[in-house]
């Protein structure tokens, strides 16, 4: 055998070694709360690396394979928060926070007070929504446990929906709110639209003010992945703060929010071109992690995906694509 069969052999053994590595001990996972602006609790869930033992646990409506209140890994760990969509909660996600933990970030999920599964009596205030994010980030780099092992050098930020929303005005976007009503005049199918028609507060949150604008755009937040963003439309030619690197997914078959008057809207109003993904043949909902057959069988709406479809395998793909992009961006060593 010559030294070009042996070099190979070697470097296929260091890449067996290196995966070993790569996957090396638990995601750990907490739930904690801490107060928004208004003093009403803001709920997180925290999967991260740990060193200790994980079992299979039953949280909500989903079995993860998780340290509960485990050891944080030693070092320190760049940090992803995540935001969720209008009624969705801090599992919306929850194999792509499981993801990044695996590949050494915090993933911290935020359920938004008042727009989430169980509460939506907020849900059209979702200019409140950036501000839960900033005291989501103020709770993790001061007041959590394992802050002094946060790399706040390394933050990112990962936005669905009205997630995607809530994002763009944490990395610098000015949405236009006035916009809202008289585009809602010529397309009132639309979700967001709908929603507005039915509710007697619609009109004065869509017209809400952006008050203190300064202090939802937080420069701590490094790099941006959105999807399927709510009211794309208003931030036409409003992005021009946005300096950071952005990942921008858009769903084929989005019939919530169609093309192109969201995500879009932003691709053309971002100063610098996003990573686009075009998602074929993907609806709206598929950007949530796969169900389980009890969730598929209490929420189909959510839980359907088109025939042929494979939510499950798109989201291996989509979950690898999201910590690619942060690791590149966050310029953080695989691990």
């Amino acid at each position: 055998m010559n030294l070009a069969y042996w070099r190979r052999a070697f470097m296929v053994l260091i890449g067996v070694v290196s995966c070993a590595n790569a996957w090396a001990g638990s995601v750990g996972f907490q739930e904690l709360t801490t107060l928004d602006e208004r003093g009403a609790p803001i709920k997180l869930a925290i999967w991260y690396p740990s060193s200790s033992h994980a079992d299979t646990v039953s949280l909500g409506w989903t079995t993860q394979e998780v340290a509960m209140n485990g050891a944080l890994s030693e070092g320190r760990h760049p940090l992803i928060v995540i935001s969720h969509g209008t009624g969705g909660t801090y599992f919306s996600h929850h194999d792509t926070a499981t993801t990044l933990a695996r590949a050494g970030f915090i993933a911290a999920a935020v359920m938004h007070p008042g727009d989430n599964a169980q509460d939506q009596s907020r849900r059209f205030f979702i200019l409140e929504r950036p501000g839960h994010i900033r005291r989501a980030l103020d709770y993790l780099l001061q007041d959590w446990p394992g802050h002094a092992q946060v790399d706040a050098g390394r933050i990112g930020i990962f936005g669905f929906s009205a997630g995607g929303f809530t994002a763009l005005v944490n990395i610098g976007g000015q949405p236009d709110m006035e916009r809202i009503i008289p585009f809602c005049k010529e397309h009132s199918d639309h979700f967001a639209c709908q929603l507005i028609a039915q509710e007697s507060i619609a009109g004065r949150a869509a017209h809400a003010p952006m008050t203190e604008q300064l202090q939802t755009w937080d420069d701590r937040i490094k790099a941006a992945v959105i999807a399927a963003p709510a009211l794309g439309f208003t931030f036409a030619h409003r992005l021009q703060r946005v300096t950071i690197p952005v990942q921008l997914w858009r769903a084929e078959d989005d019939w919530i929010l169609p093309h192109p008057w969201y995500a879009e809207e932003v691709r053309r109003a971002l100063p610098q071109a996003p990573k686009y993904h075009l998602v074929s043949h993907a609806g709206h909902f598929d950007f949530l992690a796969p169900c389980t057959p009890v969730m598929a069988q209490r929420l189909p709406d959510i839980c359907s995906s088109a025939t042929g479809f494979d939510r499950p395998a798109f989201h291996r793909a989509f979950n690898e694509e999201v910590v690619a992009f942060f690791q590149r961006t966050l310029e953080v060593e695989g691990r």
